[in-house]
């Protein structure tokens, strides 16, 4: 873009809007257009000018710039807000992205940070104007609690997308502190992507090659680091670059998340063609799940790259599917049954079960769908465990 990127600052301290500007004159690509110091006046100004990106203090007097990025949001949809704070708090960052921001800067912060901030979200709106049919889908399946089936979806979606159609598929592991798809699959890698930021700046992917671990010829993960300390040395930028890289090299990337709202969470759900939102019968999750898909909306997500998935469906708990649904305002686009034999089984032995047990309903259940996600038909019926038509048919797909 030839453009340059239009600047609103808004904060009530006139040091900070200078500093702020300073920090910005010294890269061609932005420009200032105007400041305000109260979030009256900010949305009186966005209107006027239309800026590509506002820079707005959270805690102003009066009107907060949470209410402020509220109103903006809605009533000037093309612009981008960065939320500024010293409030470093999750409960910040979570209502900021309620609210519509984009991203999240802690004061103070360097000129390199603002900028790539700036820069980050201008790129990530201009990514969805654009579609390359040479690259492959990102998946990224989420979930707003920890131990709901995450790990065991992604990688058994991996298998089943490259048995079933031949496919070329790439896993991230993308929960930094705790990754554990290496352990799903058995294998045990000798790099990770802690090594492969390292030498981000020669990123390609002849380079990127030498970072994945092998499953099997279809399926390759990068995995996460092998201590949780070394997670804060990946940015949201680094995973940006990765997933560049891979949508080249693969027909499919799934990434595995943990269950927050972080930098590179969000780098990974700017990214995906494709979310996979997983809900469990228990009231806390569809009380998580209702409220991250109220942010996911107002990050302006749209509805046909949001998939719910409902995990253990047949658990016993007292509340029914439909319920759900219509509390979450969403269909799930698969129901996934309670299988625990199964699915240990399967974890223990680091093989997926719809390769160790193609014959069982959740196997079928995930093949059918990750034909969803492929928008390819499936050519035989799903049928009840134990008919050995279907047993011998599946046996065949994943032998």
């Amino acid at each position: 873009m030839g453009e340059k990127i239009k600047i609103l600052i808004v904060d009530d301290v006139q040091d900070i809007r200078e500093n702020i500007c300073k920090l910005l004159e010294f890269h061609s690509e932005v420009t200032v257009i105007g400041q305000a110091a109260t979030a009256v006046e900010a949305i009186e100004k966005a209107k006027q000018t239309q800026p590509d990106v506002i820079l707005m203090d959270i805690n102003m007097p009066g009107m907060d710039g949470i209410t402020a990025t509220e109103i903006i949001s809605v009533e000037v949809p093309s612009t981008n807000i960065i939320m500024m704070s010293v409030q470093g708090e999750e409960e910040y960052l979570r209502r900021a992205m309620i609210a519509g921001a984009k991203h999240y800067l802690i004061k103070p912060f360097a000129g390199d940070e603002l900028i790539h901030a700036i820069k980050q979200i201008c790129r990530d709106r201009s990514k969805n104007e654009m579609k390359n049919p040479e690259k492959g889908k990102i998946i990224t399946v989420f979930s707003t609690k920890g131990g709901v089936g995450k790990t065991a979806i992604t990688t058994n979606l991996a298998a089943a997308l490259a048995n079933r159609l031949g496919a070329r598929v790439g896993i991230i592991d993308a929960d930094l502190q705790f990754g554990d798809v290496t352990l799903f699959l058995n294998i045990v890698p000798q790099v990770t992507i802690f090594d492969l930021v390292r030498d981000i700046d020669q990123l390609d992917p002849s380079l990127l090659e030498k970072y994945l671990t092998d499953y099997n010829d279809k399926v390759k993960v990068l995995a996460a680091p092998l201590r949780p300390e070394q997670a804060g040395f990946i940015t949201g930028k680094h995973l940006a670059m990765i997933l560049k890289t891979m949508s080249h090299m693969f027909d499919y990337i799934i990434i595995d998340t943990p269950p927050v709202f972080n930098e590179t969470v969000l780098c990974s759900l700017d990214a995906a063609d494709c979310i996979l939102v997983l809900a469990s019968l228990d009231l806390p999750s569809i009380k998580n799940v209702k409220l991250c898909l109220e942010i996911m909306e107002s990050l302006n997500y749209s509805s046909e790259r949001i998939k719910v998935v409902l995990n253990r469906e047949n658990s016993e708990g007292g509340i029914q599917t439909h319920e759900v649904e219509e509390n979450l305002h969403y269909e799930f686009i698969a129901t996934l049954p309670s299988d625990g034999k199964t699915v240990l089984g399967s974890v223990n032995r680091g093989i997926p079960f719809v390769m160790s047990h193609p014959e069982t309903l959740i196997a079928q259940k995930v093949l059918k769908l990750a034909m969803v996600i492929a928008n390819v038909e499936l050519d035989f019926p799903l049928a009840s465990v134990g008919s050995e038509g279907v047993v011998s048919r599946m046996k065949q797909l994943f032998c």
